[in-house]
């Protein structure tokens, strides 16, 4: 017997909401990335991997958010726990190698590419990875023209984002690339879900076609992008950008290659105990008889 799907029981309320978790998400994801070109090596790992923590947390949060208006007329819905936040952890990981790749490659066609292709792919796999894990009394089938559309959907948005997150300098532009990653990784949810359809088995147990509730399940990943959000807001050159960034007389400003950081300006003079002897002057000439 075929079920009766709904995807929006709640009207706007889940799709609006699942859409600002995955703009947020993707902001502080991809302000990270951007931080990441211009910080020490040392620090550069840690910038990336809370991005990618970041992206990956936003994008499971706005799955199940979305997951609260589905429902299945007839049958009641639950969760396994394992395959569940099994699809956090793939998201986060497979996000993470992309991520990794752009930010240590730069915005090279090739790093841009590789690292598109697996993000998309982190993020198809962990929303029909999450579809696997829900419990109810019947089987899930797909159409697979409009799945691989989904996917192509997921892969072509996570490399134009990628590309915005080295390329793209200044606040506002790396935020209205998060908006446009939202639209496209919600897309991509609802491209999925219309490719969904249900067969209730003859013996089901009737329901009244709810989920099992969900609330609990994103406290985690929505208090982690909270505090992700503090960091961003704490630091200043993740917000307003260094003055020299996009100056072109600047040294490393707009003749540097997207993607690749500018080199630091080191003095040439000047003592540590003395920070007011630091400045480039030419050297006084030395006198008769020294170098």
């Amino acid at each position: 017997m075929q079920g009766t799907i709904d995807g929006f029981s709640y009207g706007a309320v889940t799709p609006v909401a699942a859409f600002l978790m995955a703009c947020l998400g993707a902001a502080l994801g991809l302000r990270c990335t951007n931080r990441s070109l211009r910080t020490e090596r040392s620090f550069k790992a840690g910038w990336l991997a809370l991005g990618a923590t970041s992206i990956g947390s936003g994008i499971w949060t706005m799955h199940f958010i979305a997951m609260m208006g589905f429902s299945v007329d007839g049958v009641s819905i639950g969760y396994d726990m394992p395959i569940t936040f099994a699809s956090l952890g793939v998201a986060v990981a497979m996000v993470g190698v992309g991520i990794f790749i752009v930010g240590y490659r730069g915005a090279t066609r090739m790093a841009l590419v590789t690292g598109g292709t697996i993000t998309g792919l982190g993020v198809a796999t962990m929303h029909y990875l999450g579809m696997a894990g829900m419990r109810l009394d019947g089987q899930f089938e797909y159409d697979t023209v409009t799945v691989a559309l989904s996917v192509v959907i997921a892969v072509v948005a996570a490399t134009t984002a990628l590309w915005a997150a080295v390329a793209v300098h200044g606040f506002l532009p790396s935020l209205g690339a998060s908006v446009v990653m939202g639209v496209a990784v919600s897309g991509m949810h609802y491209m999925g879900m219309a490719a969904l359809s249900v067969h209730l088995h003859p013996d089901a147990v009737a329901g009244d076609g709810s989920s099992a509730p969900l609330v609990p399940l994103l406290i985690g990943p929505a208090c982690f992008l909270i505090l992700a959000a503090v960091v961003v807001m704490f630091d200043p050159l993740m917000v307003m950008g260094t003055p020299d960034w996009d100056d072109p007389g600047a040294p490393g400003g707009a003749g540097r290659k997207p993607g690749i950081p500018a080199q630091r300006q080191v003095p040439r003079f000047g003592t540590h105990a003395d920070p007011a002897s630091f400045h480039s002057r030419p050297r006084d000439p030395a006198p008769p008889g020294e170098w």
